[in-house]
């Protein structure tokens, strides 16, 4: 997307650049990892987020350790803002993080490092869905470094 603005033109990334601050970011972490320190949150595993459930297939991980992942971001770990797509829920935003760490393969004897797709919907009564958490399909690109 381009954007007009006073003569210039401008990819939507240098807007989206010039829109999100660290302290926003730190704000919306503190209260997801409230959230998830309190137990107010669920990590999506449903028939529709297949690669959630794969996670926790191909590796040896549990609650008590995705949990441990979530509470261990930091802004430096923020990817991005989406638009939720989901009709009646368009005014929510989903923001995405990364996290390199290292779990054991579930079918073998080695530890590996894993790169986590992680994205959040933290809802209005301070509910936090995990809607994904799981390896990334593609590199991501972290926003503050």
């Amino acid at each position: 997307m381009i954007v007009k603005i006073k003569n210039h033109i401008i990819h939507s990334a240098e807007v989206k650049r010039l829109s999100i601050d660290q302290k926003d970011i730190e704000q919306y972490l503190s209260g997801v990892k409230e959230a998830v320190r309190n137990d107010r949150y669920r990590l999506d595993r449903n028939a529709r987020r297949q690669d959630n459930i794969n996670l926790f297939l191909d590796y040896v991980i549990d609650e008590a350790k995705a949990k441990e992942i979530i509470l261990s971001l930091t802004v430096m770990d923020f990817s991005e803002i989406l638009q939720n797509e989901h009709k009646g829920f368009e005014y929510e935003k989903l923001y995405v993080f990364g996290k390199d760490v290292i779990l054991l393969e579930r079918n073998g004897t080695e530890e590996k490092t894993v790169s986590l797709y992680i994205k959040f919907n933290k809802l209005e009564n301070c509910f936090v869905i995990v809607i994904s958490f799981h390896e990334q399909k593609y590199p991501l690109t972290y926003y503050f470094k």
